[in-house]
């Protein structure tokens, strides 16, 4: 994160002696990334964060295997077919992957267990309901549009209130704001479309009593188990520049050209091989002659997997693509504006039509992605062929 917080009780040092009420010594738990070499927080437990009682390997509930994209083809997935299959860990069912990241959807009403992935970060993003994240370091109350970025390593649960459908990016590494967008001390620059403003981060400390509490943890190697003595929820304070926060997308602020302006222009975050960009409501291109609507493009070195989550896809019409639905167009694959798409938006351009109404969260990566069981099971076969109608 680019800047410093406190929450809850810390010693006014470091590393010094910090005494429960009662005389003993609150135990540190610092989280560091990169070997201790970059961003960190340092966490003051009632109990001591290491103490498991046991441990067990865990089979995945879900289908997790991805096969490639062959024959080479753009994709359209219905995620408004796709029941739920657990709660909001156990439950995603995996659409799309490479050894960067794994795109997975989940629906449920129910709250997961506590969760541990210490693979990577996961941005969650919030498709509809209101959910209630909670954490060693608080509670974030997140609901539509939320961009909710947990980081590696972070014990955590999520409690919906109803029903809650969101799309799960899991990095093999660190998500973060573009570098572009910051100073090299890590402020936002004025050029950003959102800032430290935008960001919602746990006020407060969040204390749950409990023992032999489990915990599923996700490694390289796959799911375990561990039965922590006391429940992790025993934070009293912390301090840094590592934790977990929310960013709603209609607090992206779009950039605007006189012609229509490419895809950099919408990322919000950075990961491992991947971007996440957020498409948003914005003035249409200005220029007098402007063609107001994505030109045909073929993004040579990236994979464009694109969630429609909210609006009009008039350049899509005709295609199938609605809200809840999922395109993905590989690398080798040129795509565009569905035929009379481009006339349409110039008429109604014409007849004083001045925004969209589009929104849509698209990851780009940069190794190719390979199909999940999820995807598959709400293809739409005939997507491919739109163009050539």
């Amino acid at each position: 994160m680019p800047y410093y917080r406190v929450v809850g009780e810390v010693p006014r040092k470091r590393h010094v002696q910090f005494r429960r009420p009662d005389g003993g010594l609150y135990a540190e738990e610092l989280m560091g990334e990169e070997g201790f070499s970059s961003d960190s927080s340092l966490l003051y437990h009632r109990h001591l964060p290491t103490a498991i009682v046991k441990a067990e390997a865990v089979t995945p509930s879900v289908e997790t295997t991805l096969r490639p994209n062959l024959p080479l083809s753009p994709r359209h997935f219905r995620t408004q077919e796709l029941a739920s299959a657990g709660d909001l860990v156990t439950g995603r069912m995996v659409l799309a992957g490479n050894a960067d990241v794994r795109l997975s959807y989940a629906t449920s009403d129910q709250p997961s267990e506590l969760y541990r992935n210490s693979m990577g970060d996961e941005c969650v993003y919030v498709q509809r309901g209101r959910v209630r994240f909670e954490s060693t370091y608080g509670v974030i109350e997140a609901g539509e549009g939320d961009y909710v970025i947990v980081p590696t390593g972070t014990i955590h649960r999520w409690v919906p209130d109803g029903q809650v459908n969101v799309l799960a990016i899991e990095a093999s590494g660190h998500i973060r704001p573009p570098k572009r967008y910051l100073s090299q001390y890590g402020q936002f620059l004025e050029h950003a479309p959102y800032c430290e403003r935008d960001l919602r981060a746990p006020t407060e400390p969040y204390i749950v009593s409990g023992e032999e509490v489990p915990v599923l943890v996700r490694t390289r190697g796959g799911l375990s188990r561990l039965v922590y003595r006391h429940h992790p929820f025993d934070v009293v304070g912390w301090d840094g520049c590592l934790y977990p926060y929310a960013f709603n997308i209609n607090d992206f602020e779009p950039i605007v050209k006189k012609t229509h302006a490419p895809p950099p222009v919408h990322q919000t975050f950075e990961g491992p091989g991947f971007v996440v960009c957020s498409f948003c409501p914005r003035p249409l291109d200005y220029h007098p002659e402007a063609v107001p609507i994505p030109y045909n493009h073929h993004n040579v070195d990236s994979d464009e997997f694109m969630f429609y989550v909210g609006g009009d896809y008039s350049a899509r019409a005709g295609s199938g693509i609605d809200v809840g639905s999922i395109s993905l167009h590989p690398a080798g694959f040129t795509h565009g504006p569905q035929p009379g798409a481009v006339e349409a938006v110039i008429d109604a351009v014409a007849r004083g039509v001045t925004a969209t109404s589009e929104m849509a969260v698209m990851v780009d990566t940069f190794r190719p992605l390979d199909l999940g069981q999820g995807a598959l099971s709400c293809e739409d076969p005939n997507y491919a062929w739109t163009w050539a109608r």
